[in-house]
């Protein structure tokens, strides 16, 4: 007899290898899925947990002086740490007290204050 395996048995063999890589990529693949399952739950629950932006803002210019514009919540260039949340009363007397309005986002116009 011979101590080569037989062609079936080496077929077999190549069965049982590629059923065992197989196995192993997809229970890594698996862990892929819900390491990004995980990630994308947090940011899900982080984006429903977070505050709503305030309506209203002042920005602090450079060097400690008073306010140096009057944003909306929503206005893009009120981004940063250089601004607060305010009122909308808070809004309305920085206006009278001369505080610019943005020219972009135009809180004047939102709050329906005519020059």
């Amino acid at each position: 007899m011979s101590d080569s395996p037989s062609e079936l048995e080496l077929l077999y063999f190549a069965r049982r290898v590629v059923v065992q890589q197989a196995t192993s990529a997809l229970a890594q693949l698996d862990g892929w899925i819900a390491a990004a399952e995980q990630r994308e739950a947090g940011r899900r629950r982080a984006q429903e947990t977070r505050p709503a932006p305030p309506d209203w803002l002042l920005q602090s210019p450079f060097g400690g002086s008073p306010a140096a514009f009057v944003h909306t919540g929503d206005c893009p260039k009120a981004a940063g740490e250089r601004w607060r949340p305010v009122t909308e009363q808070q809004a309305r007397e920085a206006l009278r007290e001369q505080v610019p309005p943005c020219p972009l986002c135009r809180p004047e116009t939102a709050l329906g204050i005519l020059d």
